[in-house]
């Protein structure tokens, strides 16, 4: 299990299009992808999990990966959260 921390840098907040680029990335991957915001933990790979976390800008999100291929998704997670339009 691996977890990285960042920050929502994204004055929308985590609105319906990132957050369906987001899931569709997490389900790529086997190892389970959650993240936990606000003492919730919400899974990666559904969209209406993430929409749910109603999640805002400069909001601080612990990116969670637990499986064969964690580092590749949570690198690329991370890169997705850090390229957010």
């Amino acid at each position: 299990m691996i977890i990285q921390e960042i920050t929502l840098k994204n004055e929308e907040g985590l609105h319906a299009r990132p957050a369906t680029e987001i899931a569709k990335n997490a389900s790529k991957y086997s190892c389970d992808i959650k993240f936990n915001v606000n003492r919730k933990e919400y899974n990666a790979k559904s969209v209406l999990n993430i929409m749910s976390a109603g999640i805002k800008n400069n909001t601080q999100i612990k990116i969670v990966c637990d499986g064969v291929d964690e580092e590749k998704a949570l690198a690329e997670m991370v890169e997705l959260f850090e390229n957010l339009p």
